[in-house]
């Protein structure tokens, strides 16, 4: 979250905003307020982006309108999670607003500086629209970055004369963060340059390779505490799988590789996922029970595509799942499309064609499958 973002900055030498304080009641932030003394942000923490668009991003000049915001913005649902958490801190004399980030590029092999003079929440469609104005510069880890480059990338990026000295000490100083913490992301959206010249993070969002929390036992028991949804916690406990996504069509299929083309298909036919639930090997009916239980539990879910590929899976053994499954669920209100294809797939289609179940609906391909999933999202 951002103010776990923030303090690892300010660890790791990066200029940021003062130290705010968290607030998990409307009282507490007019408390915090009152006693910075001074106009306020009042921040949703959650880890999701997009918290400005999603309106929970407040700027107050009192206590007691931080009070009235932060009550707004606390149980505010954004990209699914529920704000429990505001954090309260000094409001920043803005001049202007830039993007800056480094990230591991996959495709490279390597690190990629992301640097652009028109931060603030436009970024990605500013990057959609004019591309021109992201510069996109590739990084070999085994040279990094000194502080001639930090200026060459930001002369680059076309950043104000004034800001090249401070921004070029501060890329440097988030490389080197980046690099220590063993981090996949280091994004500061926005980037501002003050009213008193200062070039300072407004914000921050940091990613750290899990593989590598046994080196930093601090970040680790962060990760615990803040990473999982209640529903990820919950599948978690289970043994599932599951990582809640944006959409309303609920997604369930026994493979990664599976479950990740099924999202893309999804995708394809116009519609998208509200997850990703991977069921692994064997699907009887507690397992299926427990994974449409998890499924069918996030209220945006308005139809779900189980896609199952038999290998030493049965398709027999999956509808029979499925069925009982659904005897233990009671009625639903959602459609579930159901793909068999594999092992025993000709007696698993046969045992849901013969049930006649009203909550199911067959598919003969993923494709098929995935258009009627969606369509059945959009009509419910």
């Amino acid at each position: 979250m951002e103010y776990q973002g923030k303090e690892l900055f300010r660890s790791l030498g990066i200029p940021t905003t003062p130290r705010g304080e968290l607030a998990t009641s409307p009282g507490e932030a007019q408390t915090h307020a009152a006693n910075f003394g001074v106009p306020v942000m009042v921040k949703a923490q959650v880890l999701a982006g997009g918290r400005g668009k999603a309106g929970g991003v407040k700027y107050c000049e009192d206590a007691d309108e931080a009070r009235a915001r932060a009550e707004e913005i606390l149980g505010l649902d954004i990209s699914g999670h529920t704000v429990e958490k505001v954090l309260i801190e000094p409001a920043s004399d803005i001049a202007e607003e830039y993007y800056l980030s480094i990230l591991l590029d996959r495709s490279s092999k390597g690190y990629k500086v992301i640097a652009s003079v028109e931060g603030g929440v436009e970024i990605e469609e500013v990057n959609r629209t004019r591309p021109e104005r992201v510069l996109k510069e590739d990084i070999d880890p085994t040279v990094g970055i000194d502080r001639d480059r930090a200026k060459g990338i930001l002369t680059q990026a076309n950043f104000p004369d004034d800001v090249i000295d401070a921004g070029a000490d501060l890329l440097v100083a988030l490389h080197q963060g980046f690099v220590t913490s063993d981090a996949t992301l280091f994004e500061v959206n926005p980037l501002i340059k003050k009213t008193d010249g200062h070039v300072i993070a407004l914000d921050s969002k940091v990613t750290i390779d899990n593989n590598a929390l046994f080196r930093h036992e601090d970040l680790a028991a962060q990760s615990e505490e803040e990473a999982d949804s209640p529903l990820e916690a919950r599948a978690k406990e289970e043994g599932l799988q599951y990582v809640r996504l944006d959409g309303d069509v609920g997604v369930l299929g026994n493979g990664a590789g599976l479950v990740m083309a099924t999202l893309d298909v999804v995708n394809q036919a116009g519609g998208h996922p509200a997850n990703f639930l991977d069921v692994g090997g064997g699907a009887d009916a507690e397992k299926m029970t427990e994974s449409l239980s998890l499924v069918l539990s996030d209220e945006r879910v308005r139809s779900v595509l189980i896609n199952i590929f038999g290998g030493i899976t049965r398709g027999d053994e999956v509808a029979n799942g499925i069925l009982a499954a659904l005897d233990n669920l009671g009625e639903i209100p959602q459609k579930l499309v159901v793909r068999l294809d594999g092992t025993n797939a000709e007696e698993g289609r046969a045992i849901l064609d013969d049930a006649d179940h009203p909550s199911i609906v067959t598919a003969d391909t993923m494709v098929a499958g995935a258009e009627k999933a969606v369509e059945l999202a959009a009509q419910a």
